[in-house]
């Protein structure tokens, strides 16, 4: 991981994707959780108090130490639910099979190198009935927008640790077996390549 990803990088996404004009577009997702969840892209932590009274804990995956370290100042102002990070790659969960009442993802999918594997790994840790809650940017349905975000998203990449501008989470999820319950497409405010928004849940049947 380099210094920016490590250390610049934790600090945009927080301003970008974890402040409180962002608590209604990640609150939607965080809907109907509850049990034991696993939140994939713990990121700073900007979840930390929208979690549903049903949650009994969340099991948090963060590759950086800078954005823990940011989770963890948040973490002291709230007991409820506890919060326990147990890994760092999406891609390999140190999770027993069929253990999760739900998986959780705000604006993750985007990043995650070996996306394959990391939808496997959602797929696998899911108990049966249970759901991948997701809030996502992604690829625009309007043909234009979609061409100009394939020819920005190698910059994307690079100054986004990664992010990929041209990923459908519903169709990510669709592809790895699971069952898509709803999807609410919409827009942001902000350039085009970057506001196309996708809200849904995903069932493993």
């Amino acid at each position: 991981m380099s210094w920016y990803t490590e250390h610049v990088l934790p600090h945009v996404v927080n301003l970008t994707c974890g402040g409180k004009a962002m608590i209604p577009v990640r609150r939607p997702a965080l809907e109907g959780l509850h049990g034991n969840v696993v939140e994939i892209g713990f990121g700073s932590g900007p979840n930390i108090g929208l979690y549903p009274a049903e949650v009994e804990r969340v099991l948090a995956v963060e590759p950086s130490s800078r954005a823990q370290q940011m989770a963890r100042r948040r973490m002291e102002t709230r007991s409820h639910p506890p919060i326990e990070f147990v890994g760092l790659d999406g891609a390999s969960l140190p999770i027993e099979d069929e253990s999760a009442d739900a998986v959780l993802s705000t604006f993750t999918l985007c990043t995650i190198p070996n996306i394959d594997a990391a939808m496997h790994e959602i797929v696998r840790v899911l108990r049966p009935g249970a759901a991948l809650h997701f809030v996502e940017h992604g690829r625009s349905e309007e043909p234009e927008v979609a061409a100009r975000q394939r020819r920005f998203e190698p910059i994307q990449r690079r100054i986004g640790g990664g992010c990929h501008l041209t990923r459908d989470p519903a169709e990510l999820a669709v592809a790895a077996g699971l069952t898509l319950e709803n999807v609410d497409r919409f827009r942001m405010k902000g350039p085009a390549i970057l506001t196309a928004m996708s809200c849904g849940r995903a069932v493993k049947v």
